[in-house]
């Protein structure tokens, strides 16, 4: 068992927990992942214990964000059980996951949930399993997560709690501790092999050779005894040879391969894992062809990188292929990164107008961060404008080391260890990425390959994220620039407005909405839809609604502000079409009147709570015929009726009918409470289901005719938002 300090009486408990749901559920593999109860903010799931791999397999995923796309985040975010039966379905549902599993397994992830979400238990089995679940099967599971609910909860309750912030426990699913001396090692051996040769433990160590392993290896078993194959034989220091080895720990198979003993010797290596160990047969094989000359004095000056090291470098590479913002590049490397190098310190800075500005942190106090933010790219206060200016990464194994060069820069950060990447793309400085550490850290050659290969993927992803951020920020201020800042306030009417863009494109679209004081007895509110969700939608946008405002103040009719506005889009030629809904509000009169350009039908609501789509024969849309009319319609403006106008994306679901969701809307509008009309606003966008992916930008404007005419104080800005309301 690994962490910090000896187990308390509860980890032990949910440790024993583990081990015994591995064992009945026939598991080589099992995982305990938890939500951080006290930073709910950070939505990260912690991998508490481990069960039958060794914690350095685990490194990749050892904090996963609750919105990642991997098994154990999805059961967590949708409460239920996530079965994958084989590699080609890993593949297909969760390809970044298979990237970095890429061997032969079936998986389950299951919810951990009591009075509230809790975290999940990841189990693997061999691929020999079948591959599909049983009910009984996914209901031994549920129940054994039930089990770790209440453990976890009761420990809670009683102040004893079973996670400690140490990181992660790694635990043995055989029953009690197996001592690693040769002696129980060589029985073991017997057991699982009709003549065997050596043996390993899950951490790839040599606990047992026999004479003959030791002449064909050609060391002596004390000098291999406790090491790793790949750092004590030269020969095998090769990420395809330590990769048979995690295949046959991961999916529990044999496995085989051949490798040379220099000068000429080939040997095949047969891997047989079971749940303590890794049992090895090492025989001779058949002549083969020597390798060309000089590669054995190659590989005896040459150390590869290990394959653990590369999965991790392919598992980040592809998490970072997936961020969009700046801030999500900052949260991927603080939860992903900093855990599997085990940092404990981030200062991500961006090369702007020759200053180094600090885009985001972790683990540092405010006062640290003021200190360092702006620093010039030639300071000479700590190592990153050097290390930008020359591309060149620097590591500082301790205080000592940083203080012959930079003697302030560990009194202000107060780290001990520090690797400074400098973050460049095509001899561009982009910025600097330090990761830190609270006590002093070597930097062997293969974690600084890593590291610097990783700092050229961070180099690209927070280009792409900075363009993107720039790029959303500009459309969102086109957007907010376009649509009107505060509605007026009108007596006798209650309005409440919301635009919502799509989730793909540029963030900006073509919707538009506006509420238009004509006297003081008389109001118009237009709503419409260019097409497409782009600057150009937007910038039609902003003409169509300034020509309706111009037509609209001059008293003219609503079918003439349509057929005027019409008539002014003909002339432009624009290559989108707009459609429009002009509704005008005589309040003297008590009279509605309305006229549509190929928009969808407002939903009426009369007092009573009874609502319908109200039927407007429409004209056609704007900017197509420049003689066309548009029919008007009148309805009574009677106390407590209320008017949903919207546009098209609120109510178009693909295979969905039209009729159909229009109805679905007036039942929500009918039973919705008009009390607050912008939770009525929140309300509806919810039961449409418009508050995850949106293919069309939407925007809804709710008209409300209180019984009493009574002036409203003023809306001030409207809710429109680029995000989830």
């Amino acid at each position: 068992m690994t962490g910090a300090g000896d187990p308390t009486a509860a980890e032990r408990a949910l440790d024993a927990e583990i081990a015994q749901t591995v064992r009945q559920t026939g598991a080589s593999v099992g995982a305990l992942y938890l939500l951080d109860p006290l930073m709910p903010r950070e939505q990260v799931l912690s991998l508490t214990v481990l069960c039958g791999a060794p914690a350095e397999f685990a490194a990749p995923w050892a904090r996963v964000s609750l919105n990642a796309p991997a098994p154990v985040a999805e059961t967590v975010r949708e409460q239920r059980m996530v079965w994958i039966g084989s590699q080609e379905e890993m593949a297909r549902s969760y390809p970044r996951t298979a990237m970095a599993l890429p061997y032969p397994l079936v998986l389950a992830a299951a919810p951990v949930t009591g009075v509230r979400r809790l975290g999940a238990l990841l189990l693997m089995w061999p691929p020999s399993r079948p591959p599909y679940m049983t009910g009984r099967e996914r209901g031994h599971i549920a129940s054994r997560c039930r089990r770790l609910a209440r453990l976890l909860e009761e420990a809670a309750e009683q102040d004893r709690p079973a996670v400690r912030r140490q990181g992660m426990r790694v635990v043995t699913a055989v029953g009690g501790p197996r001592s690693a001396s040769p002696a129980t090692a060589a029985a073991d051996l017997v057991e699982r092999l009709p003549g065997g040769s050596c043996a390993l433990d899950l951490e790839g160590r040599f606990v047992y050779l026999s004479s003959g392993a030791c002449e064909l290896l050609g060391r002596e078993a004390g000098r291999l005894l406790g090491t790793l194959p790949w750092q004590s034989l030269r020969w095998l220091d090769d990420p395809a040879y330590e990769d048979r080895y995690r295949a046959a720990v991961l999916s529990r198979e044999p496995t085989t391969f051949t490798a040379c003993r220099p000068p000429d010797q080939w040997l095949d290596f047969h891997l047989y894992p079971d749940a303590s160990g890794i049992s090895v047969r090492i025989v001779p094989t058949g002549t083969r062809q020597p390798p060309v000359p000089g590669s054995a004095r190659a590989a005896a000056t040459v150390t590869p990188a290990r394959a653990g090291p590369l999965y991790q470098l392919t598992h980040l590479a592809a998490a970072l292929t997936e961020v969009v913002g700046v801030q999500d590049v900052i949260d991927l490397i603080a939860d992903q990164v900093l855990p599997a190098f085990a940092a404990q310190g981030l200062v991500l800075s961006a090369a702007d107008a020759g200053r180094l500005r600090i885009t985001g942190h972790r683990g540092y106090d405010t006062h640290t961060i003021e200190r360092l933010d702006g620093l010039p790219l030639d300071t000479g206060f700590t190592p990153a404008g050097k290390a930008l200016s020359d591309g060149i990464p620097a590591f500082f194994a301790n205080p000592r080391e940083m203080q012959q060069l930079y003697p302030q820069a560990p009194v202000v950060s107060g780290k001990e260890a520090w690797a400074f990447l400098p973050l460049i793309i095509s001899g561009r400085p982009v910025g600097c990425c330090i990761l830190s550490y609270d006590h002093p850290h070597t930097f062997p050659a293969e974690e600084r390959a890593v590291l610097t290969s990783l700092a050229g993927l961070i180099a690209q992803a927070l280009d792409r994220a900075r363009l993107y951020d720039t790029k959303h920020e500009l459309a969102h201020s086109l957007q907010q620039a376009l649509l009107p800042r505060a509605l007026p306030s009108i007596p006798g009417l209650r309005v409440a407005a919301r635009y919502l863009p799509a989730t793909r494109g540029m963030g900006i679209g073509g919707d538009f909405y506006d509420l238009i004081r004509l006297s003081d007895s008389a109001a118009a509110a237009v709503i419409g839809d260019v097409q497409g969700h782009d600057a150009a939608a937007a910038a039609l946008m902003g003409q169509v609604r300034t020509a309706i405002y111009a037509h609209a103040t001059l008293g003219t009719p609503p079918d003439q502000v349509l057929a005027r506005t019409n008539r002014l889009l003909t002339h432009l030629s624009p290559d989108l079409l707009t459609s429009c809904l002009y509704t005008h509000l005589d309040f003297s009169h008590r009279r509605v009147t309305l006229a549509s350009a190929g928009h969808p039908p407002p939903i009426l609501r009369l007092a009573d709570g009874t609502a319908r789509p109200l039927t407007v024969p429409p004209g056609p849309l704007l900017g197509i015929d420049p003689d066309a009319d548009f029919p008007l319609t009148h309805i009574p403006l009677t106390p407590g009726l209320t008017l949903a106008l919207y546009t098209d994306g609120l109510v178009e679901v693909p295979g969905t009918d039209l009729e159909d969701s229009l109805n679905t809307l007036a039942r929500h509008l009918a039973t919705a409470d008009t009390e607050d009309l912008d939770l009525l606003i929140d309300d509806l966008l919810e039961k449409t289901s418009t508050t995850a992916q949106r293919t069309d930008d939407i925007a809804l404007l709710v008209l409300h005719h209180p019984h009493s005419r009574t002036p409203v104080p003023p809306l001030g800005t409207d809710r429109s938002a680029d995000g989830v309301p």
